[in-house]
């Protein structure tokens, strides 16, 4: 139990840097996008899907990499946007992309799923103001 607990605690400082604070976030720059490249929304697509994510007006930089202007994608997988005051949950349905990946191939069971992009800084909060896509939804077959 004590390697359990030992392994979560690290995982917590990794995602979760002890050093910020919701009320550390980064802003975000004016006018910036984040959008789905593939798939679009309605999408009806055979599995395992590749998702590639699209940024404007911003870079991409890697998690706990500190420059003006930039952050890394968190794609959110059938569950509501978080709330966008607090850092960006890791599970399942919130998956990180902390190394600056802009895409991912995911295994989704057949059936409708929905998709959506949020940035994060350098911390995994969002920026301010918030900057995410649309929901779309894809039909995996």
């Amino acid at each position: 139990m004590n390697t359990f607990l030992r392994s979560i605690a690290v995982t917590a400082l990794l995602v979760f840097p002890f050093s910020a604070s919701a009320d550390d976030a980064t802003p975000s720059t004016e006018g910036a996008k984040v959008y789905f490249i593939f798939p679009a929304d309605g999408a009806k697509i055979s599995g395992p899907v590749t998702v590639r994510f699209g940024l404007k007006g911003m870079g991409v930089a890697p998690s706990g990499i500190e420059k003006a202007g930039t952050g890394h994608h968190h794609l959110i997988v059938d569950a509501p946007l978080p709330s966008v005051t607090d850092f960006i949950p890791a599970d399942e349905h919130h998956k990180h992309f902390g190394g600056g990946q802009t895409e991912v191939t995911l295994t989704l069971a057949p059936g409708k799923h929905t998709l959506q992009l949020l940035l994060g800084d350098q911390s995994h909060l969002p920026h301010v103001p918030a900057v995410y896509s649309k929901k779309i939804t894809i039909t995996v077959e």
